[in-house]
């Protein structure tokens, strides 16, 4: 649960897309922050290759005694190039296991304002619901109290 939650609002970076459509997105360290929070810093890994000149990411986390890796790469970016293929291979590997991948629903916000659900303090109200428990024992047991 506590990958896919939310960031919170000054975390959120914007920029311009094709067409002038303002694009929402994290940077890498947010995604290897949420990992260390989220499975302790010796809980995931990367591996990272060159496949016909893009820069793919296997990002692994660890479940016990068995690891899970989920895979997704980039290609360079016309800001930082190779280093910009590296991060953004990173965060497209960390949507695959939730982290950051409310940034992409059509529904998230109004204008840049997140809408309920997609802040912290939303997410942490529906997930208590959810699971029949108090907002207070829900963050306690994501760590965030």
């Amino acid at each position: 649960m506590m990958l896919k939650r939310p960031f919170k609002a000054a975390q959120l970076k914007w920029r311009k897309g094709p067409g002038g459509k303002e694009l929402v997105y994290i940077t890498a360290r947010d995604v290897m922050d949420r990992l260390d929070e989220s499975v302790g810093i010796d809980g995931w890994t990367t591996h990272l290759h060159e496949v016909e000149g893009r820069v793919t990411c296997e990002l692994s986390i660890r479940f016990g005694e068995r690891w899970i890796t989920k895979t997704d790469g980039a290609g360079d970016t016309g800001i930082e190039g190779e280093k910009g293929a590296i991060s953004d291979s990173l965060k497209r590997s960390a949507v695959l296991w939730g982290i950051g991948r409310y940034l992409y629903h059509p529904s998230a916000f109004h204008g840049r304002d997140p809408v309920e659900w997609a802040t912290p303090e939303g997410y942490d109200k529906i997930m208590a619901k959810k699971h029949n428990k108090e907002i207070e024992e829900f963050r306690r047991e994501l760590g965030n109290v």
